[in-house]
């Protein structure tokens, strides 16, 4: 006989005998399967005859692989919201539970990549390769797992770094009206990240499509997509889909947190993120309160933004640093939302339609904007530079505002003016230019060395860059030095302040 047919009878039989091992060990067992059945569609949200064993937030699926989540639990029907969209749904359609809660794929895998908000990928570059998934509600961090918000956030962006410094695990809320700028100021300090080992995660929660797609954009024209996942809901999809996507965001974040990374989440808005909730909560019948919004809407932002923290080393030593976006109508920062946001979050930063119609990039309204813990991370560098700056700019402002009715000014308080514009000119900055410790620290060390005083107003953006390059190219060791948060010597100071002259003067020669 063949030796090659030999060898496929001793494969056949060795098959054979293992199938006949395990359908010994695994006998068939008949389970029941609970089926419920559509009784009413509407807009995102579904009512489900049946299921009498379904569980708060647990999956079930449609026919055509669509799923949705129970979300009321009633004596007589289960209010469902739906994560898809609902074409093709009707009354006496089939409903089987899943038996799991929602969850998300976490790991390096996302990084570079666009998510929808259950973790689907929607960028066309084929499946998401992940071992392990988490579930979207999680509970925080326990108090006794949590170390003290010690290291500071570098954004980039001098006004934020210099007078509302951020923390890193801290929860640091961004809000103004409409077309301010708050985008800007997040999408700014994720590309600032790049060399600072802290990755992204972006949320848009019911953005225009447009928007999602130039932030996208942007992020990878300035090499910062490479540390960034994008969980994007736009305003087509599902409301349900809105819902959940900024708790999938953080679930995203809180892996790499566990695994010692620091992290930056922005959530970009909460105003839709509300609002979505709202739609959903009346569809299904739930009592409204303030402004339309059930009594919970609290509780649903305060459960999310308390799982930003800070871990203690045995527990990973990561950290996940909250930015979450706002909107506010007409400049009302006493409505519902904002407030509830200002009392949950450690501090935010105002950007005021006023000053972003006067040029004044980013519109940052420094006197309605604070931050509650970052002050204790900053670098001390910036704090020796800039410990009186707040106050003596909150008093320019307060000047300048009363000059204006032409009193005549002595010339103490005319210095005082020309000193404050100088400085709301220095703090005036591009987008997508964020800076490095040392070049902001040059700034503010010429600034209040008065190398601007003599200078006109229209030059000092020019005598500005002249010193951000000349300190990098003539004080390199200096520079990696306040980079590090090291102590800086006082004559390093006068170092500092020596080039910036010689900057200054080389300038105005060229000019």
């Amino acid at each position: 006989m063949d030796p090659s047919i030999e060898t496929l009878h001793d494969v056949l039989d060795q098959t054979f005998a293992l199938l006949e091992r395990v359908r010994n060990v695994r006998a068939p067992q008949l389970a029941p399967e609970e089926v419920g059945r559509v009784s009413f569609v509407g807009n995102g949200i579904v009512r489900v005859d049946g299921l009498p064993g379904v569980q708060s937030q647990e999956l079930v699926r449609f026919p055509g692989d669509r799923l949705g989540m129970a979300f009321n639990l009633d004596p007589d029907e289960v209010g469902v919201i739906l994560l898809d969209r609902a074409q093709g749904l009707h009354a006496g359609v089939e409903v089987r539970r899943t038996q799991r809660v929602l969850d998300v794929p976490v790991g390096e895998t996302l990084l570079g990549r666009v998510v929808d908000g259950i973790g689907r990928p929607i960028d066309g570059l084929g499946p998401i390769q992940s071992v392990r998934r988490l579930p979207v509600e999680r509970p925080a961090a326990a108090i006794m797992d949590r170390a003290p918000v010690t290291v500071p956030f570098q954004t980039g962006i001098k006004v934020i770094d210099t007078l509302i410094p951020i923390g890193r695990g801290q929860r640091q809320l961004v809000l103004g009206d409409r077309q301010t700028g708050k985008t800007a100021i997040a999408v700014d300090a994720m590309i600032n990240q790049r060399e600072k080992q802290v990755l992204c995660v972006y949320c848009a929660i019911g953005q225009r499509s447009s928007s999602v797609a130039r932030v996208i954009e942007d992020l990878k024209a300035y090499g910062a997509i490479e540390h960034t996942v994008v969980v994007a809901t736009t305003e087509d999809h599902p409301p349900g889909e809105q819902y959940v996507a900024p708790y999938a965001a953080m679930s995203i974040a809180e892996h790499f947190m566990q695994h010692g990374r620091d992290v930056l989440v922005v959530l970009d808005d909460l105003t839709k993120h509300a609002r979505a909730y709202r739609e959903l909560s009346l569809l299904l019948r739930r009592p409204p309160g303030r402004e339309a919004f059930p009594g919970d809407i609290f509780y649903v932002h305060s459960r999310l933004l308390e799982r930003s923290t800070h871990l203690r080393e045995e527990f990973g030593g990561g950290s996940v640093t909250t930015m979450p976006i706002v909107e506010t109508e007409a400049e009302n920062l006493s409505a519902y939302i904002p407030t509830n946001l200002i009392s949950i979050t450690d501090g935010q930063i105002y950007l005021a339609p006023s000053l972003f119609d006067k040029g004044i990039l980013p519109a940052v309204d420094i006197g309605k904007s604070v931050s509650r813990v970052g002050g204790k991370t900053q670098l001390r560098a910036f704090r020796t530079v800039a410990g009186d700056l707040r106050l003596s700019y909150a008093q320019f402002e307060e000047l300048e505002s009363f000059a204006r009715f032409g009193t005549r000014l002595d010339v103490d308080t005319r210095k005082t003016l020309e000193r404050g514009r100088r400085v709301r000119e220095i703090f005036k900055q591009p987008q997508y230019h964020p800076l490095s410790v040392a070049e902001q620290i040059a700034v503010l060390v010429a600034v209040n060395g008065g190398i601007f005083d003599e200078q006109p107003l229209s030059v000092v953006r020019q005598i500005e860059s002249e010193i951000r390059e000349a300190m990098l190219k003539t004080l390199p060791e200096l520079s990696k030095r306040l980079e590090s948060g090291l102590v800086v010597a006082p004559e390093d100071y006068e170092l500092i302040l020596q080039m910036a002259r010689e900057a200054s003067q080389n300038s105005r020669i060229e000019n």
